[in-house]
Formats: C-alpha cells, sequence, structure tokens
C-alpha cells in the first residue's frame, strides 16, 4: 500500500481547499465542496472566501445569506457552520442524535429530570408562529413549564439540539454587528428536513463520507469522525468501500480517499495564506499533523488565525483597527524564524489582506520582529 508523508497530505488538503491555487468556482459552490464553513465567529468566513477564491466579493455571500442559499446553523460537532441550503435540509436529520447527546452531556446537572422530548414539543408549539426570537425570548416563553433549569442551559438545548435552527441575517453579513435570531430551519428554508433513510441504509452518511473525502482526503475514519462528530459512521464508510482506495500514512494508518481526487506533487509550490478563526484545514482532521506541527496544535481551537509558509502554520495574525488614513493594519507573529523571502511573501499577501478588510483603504502589514 502506498505511503503518503506528511508533505504529500499537505499539498493534497492545499488543493482540496483551494489554498494551493485560488478557484474561479463561484461562492454557493465552494461552500458546498468545502462542506461548509465553521463559523460561530460570523465575519471569519469572509477571509476564509477571500483566501480561496478569486476576486471575492462580500456581497457575494451577503446575497447567499440573504437569498436562502446558504445559511447559518449548528451541525458538525454541535459548532455553527455557514453550509448550503440543501446540505442543511440532507444532513440535519443524520446530526440530531450526536447534537442532543452533546448538550445533554455537557449540561448532565443542569438538565437533570427534563424530558427532552417534551422541551422540544413546547419549543415547536412556540416557534410555529414564525416569528424569529433570541435564544433568551425562546426560553422566556417556555417559562414556567418546569422546575427552571438555567436559562443557558435550556436556551442551548432548544437551538442547538432539539430544534434545527437558522440563525438569520443580518447575522453574518459582513461587517454587521448583530445579535442570534432564530428560527426552524424548515419555516426559513421553506422545506422540510430530509428525513433518515427509512431502510436503514444510511444514506446521508454515505454522502458524508464521499462529501468529506473531496474536500479533506485522503483521511482516516479518526479523521472524518473529528471533523462531523457523528460515532456511527463505520457502516456509511463499509458501505462505499468498493468506490474508495487506500494509502497509509507515516504513522501507518489506512486513508483512504476517491480516486480521482487531486493528489498534486509534493513538490508543488505553496502560496502563502492566511486563514481565519477555526478554518476546516485544520479543524477538518483528527490527526492535523499534516498541516500544524504538534508544538502549535492547541492555536487551532483557541480561535487564533494562522498564516500557511510553505503550507504550514508558521505563524498567527490579527487585525488592528487604528485612526487616520491607513484604519487596518494586519499584525503578522511568526512561530518560527522566516527566511527573507518569506516575510516578502507574508508581507505581499499580508497587503492584499488589509486592503480587502479595509474596503482598499490601507495596506499596512506589520511583522512581530520580537517574536520567533
Amino acid at each position: 500500500m502506498t505511503v503518503l508523508d506528511s508533505r504529500a497530505l499537505n499539498r493534497a488538503t492545499l488543493a482540496r481547499q483551494f489554498l494551493l491555487d485560488r478557484t474561479d468556482t463561484p461562492v454557493l459552490g465552494v461552500v458546498a465542496h468545502l462542506c461548509g464553513m465553521q463559523a460561530q465567529e460570523p465575519q471569519e468566513p469572509f477571509a476564509g472566501l477571500w483566501s480561496r477564491v478569486r476576486a471575492f466579493r462580500p456581497a457575494a455571500l451577503d446575497g447567499l445569506l440573504t437569498g436562502r442559499d446558504v445559511v447559518r446553523t449548528h451541525l458538525m460537532r454541535r459548532t455553527v457552520h455557514l453550509v448550503t441550503a440543501g446540505d442543511a435540509l440532507a444532513w440535519r436529520a443524520r446530526h440530531d442524535a450526536m447534537l442532543r447527546r452533546r448538550v445533554l452531556t455537557t449540561y448532565r446537572r443542569e438538565l437533570a429530570g427534563l424530558d427532552p422530548d417534551e422541551v422540544a414539543a413546547a419549543g415547536r408549539d412556540v416557534t410555529a408562529d414564525g416569528r424569529p426570537r433570541t435564544m433568551a425570548e425562546l426560553v422566556d416563553a417556555l417559562t414556567g413549564r418546569w422546575p427552571a433549569p438555567p436559562r443557558r442551559a435550556l436556551g442551548e438545548l432548544l437551538v442547538a439540539a432539539l430544534i434545527p435552527m437558522a440563525q438569520l441575517p443580518p447575522r453574518g453579513l459582513w461587517r454587521a454587528r448583530a445579535g442570534v435570531r432564530n428560527l426552524p430551519l424548515a419555516t426559513w428554508l421553506g422545506r422540510d428536513i430530509a428525513p433518515l433513510s427509512p431502510d436503514g441504509s444510511d444514506q446521508a452518511g454515505r454522502a458524508l463520507v464521499r462529501r468529506y473525502l473531496a474536500a479533506f482526503g485522503p483521511a482516516a475514519s479518526a479523521d472524518l469522525r473529528a471533523w462531523c462528530g457523528l460515532a456511527g459512521l463505520p457502516a456509511a464508510v463499509e458501505a462505499v468501500r468498493e468506490e474508495l482506495i487506500a494509502f497509509r500514512d507515516e504513522r501507518g494508518r489506512q486513508l483512504l480517499d476517491l480516486p480521482g481526487a487531486p493528489r498534486p506533487d509534493p513538490g508543488t509550490p505553496a502560496p502563502v495564506r492566511f486563514l481565519p478563526a477555526f478554518d476546516n484545514a485544520i479543524l477538518g482532521y483528527h490527526d492535523r499533523s499534516r498541516i500544524v506541527d504538534d508544538a502549535h496544535r492547541g492555536l487551532s481551537v483557541a480561535g487564533a488565525r494562522v498564516v500557511l509558509v510553505d503550507g504550514r502554520v508558521a505563524a498567527t495574525w490579527n487585525l488592528t483597527a487604528g485612526t487616520g488614513t491607513d484604519t487596518v493594519t494586519v499584525t503578522v507573529t511568526p512561530l518560527r524564524r522566516l527566511s527573507r523571502s518569506d516575510r516578502t511573501a507574508v508581507t505581499e499577501e499580508g497587503r492584499s489582506l488589509a486592503s480587502f478588510l479595509s474596503d482598499g483603504d490601507s495596506d499596512r502589514v506589520q511583522i512581530d520582529a520580537s517574536s520567533a
């Protein structure tokens, strides 16, 4: 069985994630290909798409959100994702049990003695009027029905697990500062959520396997599970196994992939890329060594924005807003010593990012000279 080293896996990931070369694919197609984008920080997907889509304009994503072609909803790993409307409806039922289990486990003591099915029924009664509500308003509407559990726990149970919800615009629009207003997903999209396969064939699970490998492969079953949070996919993997090819990584793990998916030459040059907080290219794996050193693994779950140099995490970045003509500065903090050519490439890409984030008002970049 062919062994793929870390560099080969790195280049495959960059190619699948549109980070080796920006794409001309329309934004809706990019979001679909990526199986959604992690979006608990509502502005981060804009930087993620800018790094992937040639000539990306924020208005393109805004139009998809207001047009209900993409939606913000709790899905993979119980985190808020920006996904296409079709994927939200097709995948939600497959994630229901995981979402419920994770909330009930997190708030085990607070929700003890509560019947989730009763809460779900009461929540559906409240939301049947089609009026968007904040989580606090949903909890207020249920006040007095049970011995009062903590508000946060009850709210999370409602909006992140029991009732499939969409977070409505202006939340998630370019530069919008808006709180979360929730509406049932089916109400917002005007279509019902697809039920699980009645014959137990798990068509949704099989689709998840194929789609994940198209965007993240080659990958191990543990990587797939880490990405979506679903423990019950071994049968789905086995069901599509004959469609797939297998490799091994340097640790001896079996990696699965789609036969025709890109696996570039490991020597392919990789440009500098700035990634947003919680980017899928890092969080989409259990073994993240293909893109980030173990010493810096914690950055990805801490919400650090990172810079890829030669395809690997080499720095973090932040945005500083000031006053005067140059209102935005991209500040880069290296995690290791950067060569002169690396610093030049980071500066050039950082200037482009600053210009994008400031609507062309600034191209200021600062590389922290006191860091590694």
